[in-house]
C-alpha cells in the first residue's frame, strides 16, 4: 500500500496559495475559526471538510487535523 502524504490544514492552505483571509472567505467562516482549525483548537464539521477539500484541492485522507507541533 502506498504511503499517504498528510499535511496540516495550514500547509494545504499555503500550498493552495491562499492567505487565511482569502481561505476563510472561500470557506465561509471567520478568520478566528480557520485559525482554530489550523491550530487544533477546534475541528471543522464534515460539511466544512468537504468544502476544504474542494477549495484546497486535497482529499480527506491527506489532511492532518493537528498542527505539526502536536503529538
Amino acid at each position: 500500500m502506498a504511503n499517504v502524504v498528510k499535511l496540516t490544514l495550514e500547509a494545504w492552505r499555503v500550498n493552495a496559495g491562499l492567505t487565511q483571509k482569502e481561505a476563510s472567505k472561500l470557506l465561509k467562516v471567520s478568520n478566528t475559526t480557520l485559525c482554530n482549525w489550523e491550530t487544533g483548537k477546534s475541528h471543522p464539521s464534515s460539511r466544512k471538510i468537504d468544502l476544504i477539500c474542494k477549495v484546497y484541492g486535497c482529499h480527506y485522507d491527506n489532511i492532518k487535523f493537528l498542527p505539526n507541533n502536536s503529538l
